[in-house]
């Protein structure tokens, strides 16, 4: 799979976020063998090609990437963020999503595309 990414190895930048058991996490602070038996879901796993998960198509629809290096770990953690249900307001969703760095600045784009799928009260929220 490629879509994780390396990116400061510290977990403070969000690229490498993955969903771990149904929980966000920053995969680079995790070692691979303490969590044998669990389930690993990446971008990858969230949809295809063919049936899009609704944030990867609200992603699209609100231009919320630009290079698109973090958007496999913003996609991953706001799956998560929703399932948490913490998130109501924007400003909640920037808050949940601030351990998710964007060089290229798409924040914008990012929340409206999370407080989207969140107005829209999608089910489709667990893994396909």
């Amino acid at each position: 799979m490629t879509g994780s990414k390396k990116g400061c190895d510290h977990g403070q930048c969000g690229a490498c976020t993955v969903l771990l058991d149904g929980k966000r996490v920053n995969s680079c602070l995790i070692l691979a063998v303490s969590r044998e038996g669990s389930t690993v879901t990446t971008i990858e796993g969230l949809g295809s090609t063919s049936k899009m998960h609704p944030l990867q198509s609200a992603f699209i629809r609100h231009d919320a990437l630009q290079c698109g290096y973090c958007t496999p770990g913003q996609i991953c953690s706001a799956v998560g963020l929703l399932r948490e249900g913490q998130a109501k307001s924007r400003d909640e969703i920037r808050e949940g999503m601030s351990g998710n760095l964007c060089r290229c600045g798409a924040y914008i784009g990012i929340v409206d595309a999370i407080a989207d799928v969140m107005a829209s009260g999608s089910t489709l929220l667990e893994d396909q």
